[in-house]
């Protein structure tokens, strides 16, 4: 009686009568010749020109239309023309504005990804997405009390909700799974270019206070929001939805597109899922703690988008240098996630770069917590440090989840569900950031930002131990399909 494999590797050596295990993974993903790798480097060269920078650009201006509300919080301050004192909201006020932002981008998170999946093609949906909350932020600059900043930051949370799910929806249609995080990581990695322009952009702005009989945050919304609701049209007319849609490619090529995603889930699947699968993707324990791991990464992620204005500021510059101040951080972020995404899919590691990352985060943090309030610059190089470990750890964890979602029919659910507890990560960021405590250089919010980052760190080695268990045993997914699990 043949021995029964004990490593992943052996399995497909055994499956394919003694073929091997690399021969097995290029002929299951439709390329399995020098000539048709060259296939793959060809098509993704094309798709990388096409698809990634449209993302990758109206994603930096998801990020920068969701964190300018932090930037007008403390702009021309000085002079009481900020967004708080304009509309006589409180510290608390705030808080609670962009909390029910967090909400709405909670709740609308899946009902979104139905829709397109379902019902509206890509490009037509986000592009409607953008489109409606470029009017909302220009309607921020009309702005004169707090019912309606609340009102308007809520319909900001609806149109935003479903818009980066969509985008790595977007990815997994057309790229194959150990070709995504690097994908993913540069679109997320546009996040931090947003935080860096958003700051560059309000310190320019927060010099024109008063143009027009209209204050410099005022200013920040219009522009931000025109931008962003002409660049809607870009995604009509340029996005490429599905392979089967796409005029630039020949019949040949549109059948090697989809033959190359049937590997480990991909590609365009209408198909309704089964009571099962629904069941095992949202309530699996692993699923669950790929959720968890996501929402813990968010909270230091929320603190950034929302804070770090407030936290330069805290470090005792002015609310325009503060604004500058910012970029920095943001741009630490971006190189480093670039960098860990794409070593992440070489080595097919997401697990281990996701602890390595997540620990050097929080060590940032909690030295933060730990120095003196007026230790200024020792704590700003710890922000530095910091912005090095959520950013880029997000890239590989929604990357791993497309990859060992327990069906490939309830893919875009996974995505959704994943991306939604980004608002609960949120809700938590946007309160531990206590007005009350800026002069002790705000321990709470330093603190907790530590121990989600280590929470990170914990979850993602106990999966990388999990999936070698799962296939060392030949665990099936919820169709009782052999699967490999992504480490």
């Amino acid at each position: 009686m043949a021995s029964k494999p004990e490593t992943v590797e052996q399995l497909e050596h055994q499956r394919t009568g003694g073929t091997d295990f690399q021969d097995v993974e290029l002929k299951e993903t439709g390329y399995d010749d020098a000539l048709d790798k060259e296939r793959n480097k060809k098509l993704n060269r094309r798709l990388d020109m096409r698809v990634l920078p449209l993302c990758c650009w109206v994603y930096l201006l998801n990020f920068l239309d969701r964190g300018n509300i932090g930037n007008a919080k403390v702009l021309n301050a000085e002079t009481g023309d900020d967004l708080l004192q304009q509309t006589g909201m409180q510290p608390s006020g705030y808080a609670l504005t962009v909390t029910l932002f967090s909400i709405a981008y909670t709740l609308f998170e899946i009902p979104s990804n139905w829709v397109m999946k379902h019902y509206v093609r890509p490009s037509m949906w986000l592009g409607f997405l953008l489109f409606a909350w470029g009017c909302v932020t220009i309607g921020f600059a009309g702005v004169q009390n707090y019912a309606t900043v609340v009102v308007l930051r809520f319909l900001i949370g609806v149109f935003e909700a479903g818009f980066f799910p969509g985008i790595v929806y977007l990815i997994t249609i057309w790229y194959p799974f150990d070709q995504r995080a690097v994908r993913i990581a540069l679109v997320i990695a546009f996040c931090n270019l947003a935080g860096a322009f958003g700051g560059a952009i309000a310190f320019g702005i927060g010099h024109i206070n008063g143009a027009g009989g209209l204050q410099g945050f005022r200013w920040l919304f219009i522009i931000e929001g025109i931008i962003t609701l002409l660049s809607a049209f870009l995604l009509w007319f340029f996005l490429p939805d599905y392979p089967a849609r796409a005029r630039w490619l020949s019949a040949d090529e549109k059948q090697f597109a989809q033959e190359r995603l049937q590997e480990r889930g991909g590609g365009y699947n209408q198909e309704h899922a089964s009571r099962r699968e629904v069941l095992e993707t949202c309530f699996n324990p692993r699923m669950m703690l790929h959720y968890l791991a996501y929402m813990a990464d968010v909270v230091p992620q929320g603190s950034f988008t929302f804070f770090t204005p407030t936290i330069v500021t805290g470090l005792g510059y002015t609310s325009i240098h503060a604004q500058l101040l910012t970029v920095p951080p943001w741009v630490v972020g971006f190189f480093v996630a670039i960098t860990i995404s794409y070593s992440a899919d070489h080595f097919n590691a997401r697990g281990w770069h996701v602890v390595f990352v997540s620990v050097l985060g929080g060590c940032g943090w909690l030295t933060a917590g730990l120095l003196p309030a007026t230790a200024y610059v020792k704590r700003y190089g710890c922000l530095c440090l910091a912005a090095a470990g959520a950013f880029p750890a997000a890239p590989s964890l929604t990357n791993w989840v497309t990859c060992n979602s327990p069906s490939f029919r309830t893919l875009p659910l996974a995505i959704a569900i994943n991306n939604s507890c980004a608002g609960l990560g949120q809700i938590i960021a946007q309160w531990i950031w206590k007005a009350n405590e800026a002069q002790d250089g705000y321990p709470t919010g330093n603190f907790v930002c530590a121990s989600f980052s280590f929470l990170v760190a914990a979850i993602a080695a106990g999966l990388r131990l999990w999936y070698g268990r799962m296939n060392s045993r030949q665990t099936l997914d919820a169709n009782g399909t052999q699967r490999v699990w992504a480490y």
